[in-house]
């Protein structure tokens, strides 16, 4: 019974937090977006931000043992 109710808590922080961190995501990159100016400038830092996210995601996915 413990270790059900251990798995149930592991999951509800897990669901709070990942949306936390989506919002705070989506609040930062529309806070950047208005701060670009030029077309080319705001995909180079999408293009920078992308690459980063494809790297961290899974190694911090990895380091939660997610």
């Amino acid at each position: 019974m413990a270790a059900f109710v251990a798995e149930l808590l592991f999951d509800l922080v897990r669901f709070l937090v990942g949306s936390w961190l989506r919002e705070g995501a989506f609040a930062i990159g529309a806070w950047v977006d208005t701060r670009i100016e030029s077309r080319t400038a705001r995909l180079v830092v999408g293009l920078l931000l992308g690459a980063a996210a494809f790297f961290l995601i899974p190694a911090i996915a990895g380091v939660l043992g997610l």
